[in-house]
């Protein structure tokens, strides 16, 4: 890993009730020189759902936790 990798966030949805998920970041990710992706996990999550984000300076938590509305599918 060099200093110019790009870090991301690894994030799981977990659902909520009334159609809320909660971003819950589980792990970190490094994007190497050939392209591939190395994803270090703190936590699996039950659902087996991951999200890599780019990991900004502007982003303070880095994604650790955020929770945002999900359109009902009706």
């Amino acid at each position: 890993m060099t200093e110019t990798s790009e870090r991301l966030a690894v994030l799981a949805p977990i659902e909520r009730p009334n159609n809320r998920t909660t971003w819950l970041r589980v792990g970190t990710a490094f994007r190497n020189k050939d392209g591939s992706i190395n994803v270090y996990l703190d936590a699996y999550p039950v659902n087996g759902k991951l999200q890599l984000r780019v990991m900004t300076d502007r982003d303070p938590d880095h994604g650790q936790v955020s929770e945002r509305r999900i359109p009902s599918a009706a």
